[in-house]
């Protein structure tokens, strides 16, 4: 309650129903701000749980977060192994200090400098969460100056280490060009946005250049040399291309298993892979083997690699990619149609059309929503796109575009998100009624957890269980639940990205949300497909042999530079 009154009188204070949607909001809100912070503010307790996923997904993300959570007096906290002392006590600190860079409690008051050193921790090296815990008594305690500790001294990095990190990964990557004749950056969320001079860099390279999906806004889908996102629910063509590459150049990206497929092994078979991160253990986490590994800034690394070939170096492989990209289509044919509903795919390719290059579009971060947006979506360059793929968790989409419009309120936030993950945090359509941002709500309805009902259907024979309103989930009338919290709610059909009534509707200030109707038997394919192996565990197919497999006529043209034995579909 102290911390509470004090922040209102220096702050813009934004109150939520709950508070996992304000931690969720937070960190899109510092994602996507161009000047100001925002941290999180909880009640002791059930505050603190209720927050753990959005300091988990941050902490897995490498996203700054401040979160400050009360607690019962100094004299009331439990010891000696008791449970609890204090009323709605729980040990924060203990909880949360395996997601957080730093997790304190403060039983005391402190200096100004160690209480900024703390909250600065959430910035150095890879960014995460910091977590501080203030006793009540700590809150409300009078202050003398003379009683503070020493103020905290600096510590300073080890520039000098990184710095020659730096310069050998720029030379080697350098070098490494020279002998390379297929080349492909694949770009990360640890590259920055908006870098001036970044397309001229990958110009002047004249490689073929892909995104992880938290790069994903750091290249327009209009870019020449643009090829797509390769992923295990990745782009066809990008995880083919990618399969036939001769040299991989990682940067800002972890290269994690969901980017490399569960089936690391047989990643890139034919490429020189090596990776700049600023996280040292991510080069020798052991997967998928790499050449060389550098904990340098990824974004200094891009911008100082010598193109010393010469334009024209690498035209062929530019051509060649360029025609695999437009024989496998983003809108696959694969896919089931069912008339009267949406193909998630075509609605994905009209919403790509009549988005603006100033949006900020925030795709939720799991079920089918999440992976077709990133296999379908065409963004624009100065889009800004954000999600949270590593906690992969439902109910993120709202929260984090509430916080994404919060940051950016002279722009139009874009959600796109499915009926399940948005009822998990439903109840901040409060939070959308009071502030009437400029959102605009698209959802994927399918009356369940797609992605759970294929499982159950692909593995266990159809033993359908919790996946859908049939077996057991309830959901709303979406348009009686917006009319609840006064916020226009509409059925949106294939015609009506034409009609006029649309543009009014999407192009106005005010929230809407847009019900997109899926049939519940809907598929989104293309997908890497596992199978149960005879001792019981789960075997994954390579990134490039993605489900359904090419005709054998097709996949001779698409996989001319494949070396591999069995590497051709």
């Amino acid at each position: 309650m102290h911390l509470l009154d004090g922040a209102r009188t220096k702050m813009q204070c934004v109150p939520f129903v709950h508070e996992m949607s304000a931690t969720i909001a937070a960190e899109y809100f510092n994602e996507t701000t161009k000047g100001g912070r925002a941290w999180v503010l909880l009640t002791a307790g059930p505050g603190l749980t209720h927050s753990l996923s959005g300091m988990a997904g941050a902490f897995l993300e490498g996203r700054s977060l401040l979160v400050l959570g009360g607690q019962v007096k100094t004299s009331d906290l439990a010891t000696n192994g008791l449970r609890q002392r204090g009323i709605q006590e729980i040990n924060g600190v203990a909880i949360v200090a395996p997601i957080c860079k730093k997790a304190i409690r403060l039983e005391r008051p402190i200096s100004e400098a160690n209480f900024k050193s703390v909250v600065n921790l959430q910035f150095g090296g890879k960014p995460g969460p910091v977590f501080i815990e203030l006793c009540l008594d700590v809150q409300g305690a009078l202050i003398r100056l003379d009683n503070l500790e020493s103020e905290a001294s600096c510590q300073k990095s080890n520039t000098k280490s990184k710095f020659d990190a730096l310069s050998a990964a720029k030379e080697l990557i350098s070098r490494a060009l020279e002998n390379s004749r297929r080349p492909v950056f694949l770009i990360g969320g640890g590259v920055a946005r908006g870098v001036s001079g970044l397309k001229d860099k990958l110009i002047e390279i004249g490689a073929p250049v892909m995104t992880t999906y938290n790069g994903a806004d750091r290249i327009g889908s209009e870019f020449d040399l643009y090829f797509g996102r390769p992923n295990t629910w990745g782009m066809r063509y990008s995880n083919i291309l990618l399969s036939q590459a001769d040299l991989i150049v990682a940067l800002g990206t972890r290269l994690g298993l969901q980017q490399t497929g569960f089936n690391w092994q047989q990643f890139a078979p034919s490429a020189r892979i090596i990776q700049v991160d600023i996280d040292d253990l991510e080069l020798t986490k052991g997967h998928p083997k790499i050449e060389a590994g550098f904990s340098a800034d990824a974004t200094d690394c891009l911008l100082g690699i010598e193109a010393r070939l010469g334009n024209g170096r690498f035209d062929e492989w530019v051509s060649f990619c360029k025609g695999v990209k437009a024989l496998l289509p983003l809108n696959e044919d694969v896919n089931s149609q069912h008339p009267g509903f949406w193909n998630p795919y075509h609605f994905l390719e009209k919403l790509s059309e009549v988005s603006r290059s100033a949006d900020v579009v925030i795709p939720c971060s799991s079920g089918g929503a999440f992976t077709a947006f990133f296999q379908g979506f065409k963004n624009k360059e100065g889009q800004l796109i954000v999600s949270n793929k590593s906690l992969a968790s439902m109910g993120y989409g709202l929260a984090g575009a509430i916080g994404a419009t919060i940051a950016n309120p002279d722009k139009r936030v874009i959600l796109i998100e499915g009926d399940g993950g948005f009822s998990q945090n439903l109840q901040e359509l409060a939070t959308v009624s009071v502030l009437k941002p400029n959102l605009k709500m698209f959802l994927f309805c399918n009356e369940g957890y797609a992605s759970i009902r294929m499982t159950q259907k692909n593995y266990f024979d159809g033993a359908y269980l919790g996946c859908d309103t049939n077996t057991g989930l309830g959901f709303p009338d979406w348009h009686t639940l917006a009319s609840a919290y006064g916020i226009e709610c509409s059925s949106l059909s294939e015609d009506d990205f034409s009609s006029q009534s649309f543009t009014q509707l999407i192009d106005s200030v005010v929230p809407h949300l847009f019900v997109v109707k899926l049939h519940p038997e809907q598929t989104f394919l293309p997908k890497i497909s596992s199978r149960i192996s005879e001792h019981g565990g789960m075997e994954s197919e390579p990134l490039w042999d993605i489900s359904p497999k090419l005709h054998p006529d097709l996949a001779a043209r698409v996989f001319r530079y494949s070396e591999q034995e069995g590497h051709k579909q």
